[in-house]
């Protein structure tokens, strides 16, 4: 059967990397085509000033077994490559919340009876709304807003903007009044209800390409796999044994093909296919949320209270000191996830506003050496309750979609990305 099979991906990102390290780890010939100069794609890193970056500054939760997993597959070291932190939740001297080293979920109970910054009938009011999903087992008759929602249970204005609203925007990327309560739930359910482990942050230490796609690469090339870089696919032709991909470079043959491309690039891709024209109308429909990345370096001594914090109620929302991180002192990274006002701004007034906020809140007296402001304006779908997503298998039987964005119980996550890929090499093998 192996033998029969040749899998073309077409995209080198976390759906794409995670979809060839499948295929090559059960000995299917695969080729990857990335039009870019470096894999990663919306997870990637990127130098500047002589410093690594990420195009976005992304973290990782204990519950994203199937990243983790990868990782490991391809040589990677949890331990090593990740800052590993128990759940805690600070918005910088408005709420704290950090859960003790306790089964699950009462490690999480325990952390909302005695977060600081709500009444005791807020923190009752929240653990009360977890428990509650608890026992409908975190699913909901009919999917809502989170807005509506967390209203329904009594989830009062303080207690939505310092738990439930940062929780929402770092987890969906899209606001709580457009935001799917179903979505949110089954994220609450992952991270907070199973193993206590599973609600860890993991802060990477290395960028997002060297953490997985570049090791990926490795190991599918010495799995008898193929990268082939800065080589886009420009056309999809689909025979009646095959399937054609044509690039730059020439027109490759295979038995399956898995588009792993975002979903602006997918649907220009599949468009002069007729077979799927309603994979193309469900691609098209989705509305997208940008994400924000401001990153300041100070000088060697600034360092921040801890190495992931939030504002509240400011621009900034989640602030990284890539000092205690990754070893680069004075690197601050601030990002800024879904719609706001912040896009009416012109990058260099976003930075200025940023680098005010943290004189501020910390004091921070030294103005930064260098900023870099890298706005992903299509970052991710917004997450809308009920939305049609694309599943991963076409109505051409050998044809697959990956993507963070394709049909799944997550938002768009790393972890929604590898999954759908690890699906679409598993039905490519089937």
């Amino acid at each position: 059967m192996a033998e029969e099979l040749s899998v073309g991906v077409i995209g080198g990102g976390y759906a794409g990397m995670a979809a060839a390290v499948t295929l090559a780890q059960h000995g299917i010939p695969v080729t990857v085509f990335e039009s870019a100069k470096q894999l990663g794609g919306r997870a990637r890193g990127v130098t500047y000033n002589n410093t690594q970056l990420d195009n976005g500054q992304h973290l990782l939760l204990g519950c994203y077994h199937q990243t983790l997993r990868l990782i490991e597959l391809v040589g990677g070291n949890i331990e090593q490559d990740f800052l590993r932190l128990p759940l805690q939740l600070e918005l910088h001297g408005q709420f704290s919340l950090k859960a003790p080293h306790l089964p699950a979920p009462f490690h999480l109970l325990t952390a909302l009876l005695s977060a600081q910054g709500l009444s005791f009938s807020q923190r009752l009011n929240a653990a009360r709304f977890m428990l509650a999903m608890r026992l409908k087992n975190f699913r909901l008759p009919q999917d809502i807003t989170v807005a509506q929602l967390l209203a329904a249970h009594h989830q009062d204005d303080n207690l939505v903007l310092k738990l439930w609203e940062p929780l929402c925007i770092a987890a969906l990327n899209t606001p709580v009044h457009k935001a799917s309560g179903q979505i949110l739930l089954k994220v609450l359910r992952d991270s907070l209800n199973r193993s206590r482990a599973d609600s860890d942050m993991l802060l990477p230490r290395i960028d997002f390409t060297a953490l997985f796609p570049q090791r990926a690469a490795i190991f599918i090339e010495q799995n008898g796999g193929q990268i082939s870089m800065s080589n886009g696919v420009e056309k999809i032709v689909v025979g009646d044994a095959h399937i054609e991909l044509t690039t730059a470079q020439g027109v490759d043959t295979f038995s399956h093909v898995i588009c792993a491309t975002p979903p602006t690039v997918t649907a220009n891709l599949l468009r002069p296919v007729a077979a799927l024209a309603n994979t193309v109308t469900v691609i098209e429909s989705l509305e997208h949320q940008p994400i924000y990345t401001v990153y300041l370096q100070y000088p060697a001594s600034v360092t921040l209270p801890h190495p992931m914090l939030g504002l509240h109620q400011r621009i900034s929302q989640w602030l990284f000191d890539k000092g205690q991180i990754a070893g680069q002192h004075g690197l601050i990274a601030a990002v800024i996830s879904a719609e706001g006002i912040h896009q009416n701004l012109a990058q260099d007034e976003l930075a200025q506003k940023v680098s005010a906020e943290l004189r501020e809140e910390f004091g921070i007296a030294d103005a930064p050496l260098w900023v870099k402001v890298i706005a992903e304006k299509r970052a991710t779908f917004c997450c809308l309750p009920d939305l049609q997503r694309p599943p991963q298998q076409t109505a051409l039987p050998h044809l697959f979609l990956a993507g963070d964005y394709s049909a799944g119980d997550y938002p768009a996550t790393l972890e929604g990305a590898v999954i759908s890929g690890v699906r679409c090499a598993e039905f490519s093998m089937q």
